[in-house]
């Protein structure tokens, strides 16, 4: 199945079809929805148990960015677990624990795409609104999609917003019970926060590559690549490298640089939603510091099958005074 969407298209289609969504993320949208972020996060956590093990996934990351999505598109609450099993069927498309064919998951996304057909055309029917399927039912690059573009753009956007953000707040949990000398830099400065979570993110680097294919032959690094090659650009590679990151394999929540990674890509596909990203991941850290002394990782950490999503499905941990 084809699915186009615009990370995967040229200008001056992809900037059309871009620029649609974009406005919701300009940081004067973002700071009118700060408030709405923390009273979120503030009520999932004080929801959590003390001195019992949970999923962290579960619990706190797939709960924060489903609430959020749900919020961006505009659709009832009680819908935002959809959300999180089609990003979880687009992550699992080719593992056979999930699906024993492809089939299999297409089959799922269809219900996604009449889920989100009816709600398309419903909302060109109503005055426009400051949601992601309003945004692109009343625009003139995205009112006429087939069915294949509009299951495309869904995707890319419920992938976008929740694979991201949820697996950097677990890794980020992660990253600092592995890194005992950064959680204490951390609870001895909570003002290191802003600077810890484009760490994280290079850290987790939460989706692992991209697709693109070459328009001209071109020669790149020494290797040629000929007109209509596909090329991995391998993003967790990008942000261990060297050349470009002092000591990329430490965790370091006090880096000079720290937006300096691959994590969100680069030039005119980079990642629309990165400053909502950090704001969520920001928010949750400052919430989670109000409230606990130390998150402890206490049990077996069980990874996504998956080459793209670079995801933890269960994080067992427990929450001391």
């Amino acid at each position: 199945y084809a699915l186009p969407m615009f990370i995967a298209d040229d200008p001056p289609r992809h900037d059309a079809q871009r620029r649609v969504v974009t406005p919701l993320f300009i940081p004067r949208n973002l700071a009118e929805l700060e408030p709405l972020i923390r009273e979120r996060a503030g009520h999932i956590l004080d929801g959590l148990p003390r001195h019992q093990e949970f999923n962290l996934v579960r619990e706190v990351s797939v709960e924060l960015t489903g609430q959020m999505l749900a919020t961006l598109f505009d659709i009832p609450q009680e819908d935002r677990m959809k959300l999180i099993h089609w990003s979880d069927v687009v992550a699992n498309i080719g593992n056979p624990e999930y699906f024993d064919n492809p089939e299999e998951a297409f089959q799922e996304l269809f219900k996604c795409l009449a889920y989100f057909t009816e709600l398309y055309e419903r909302r060109k029917t109503e005055p426009a609104k400051f949601d992601l399927i309003s945004m692109l039912a009343h625009d003139p690059s995205t009112s006429n999609m087939t069915p294949q573009e509009l299951l495309g753009n869904v995707i890319l956007l419920i992938v976008g917003g929740n694979d991201t953000t949820r697996n950097s707040i677990s890794g980020g949990v992660l990253a600092l019970n592995q890194n005992p000398r950064e959680y204490e830099k951390l609870l001895q400065n909570p003002g290191l926060i802003p600077k810890m979570v484009p760490e994280i993110i290079r850290w987790q680097t939460p989706l692992a590559h991209m697709a693109r294919t070459a328009l001209q032959d071109t020669e790149l690094g020494g290797k040629l690549i000929k007109k209509g090659d596909r090329l991995a650009m391998w993003y967790i590679s990008g942000n261990r490298d060297e050349d470009a990151i002092d000591r990329p394999y430490e965790f370091i929540i006090d880096r000079p640089n720290p937006r300096q990674h691959t994590a969100f890509g680069y030039g005119v596909h980079r990642c629309v939603g990165n400053r909502l990203a950090e704001m969520q991941l920001t928010v949750m850290w400052e919430e989670i510091m109000r409230r606990f002394p130390k998150i402890e990782v206490t049990g077996e950490v069980k990874y996504t099958s998956s080459s793209f999503v670079h995801g933890i499905r269960e994080l067992p941990v427990t929450i001391r005074d």
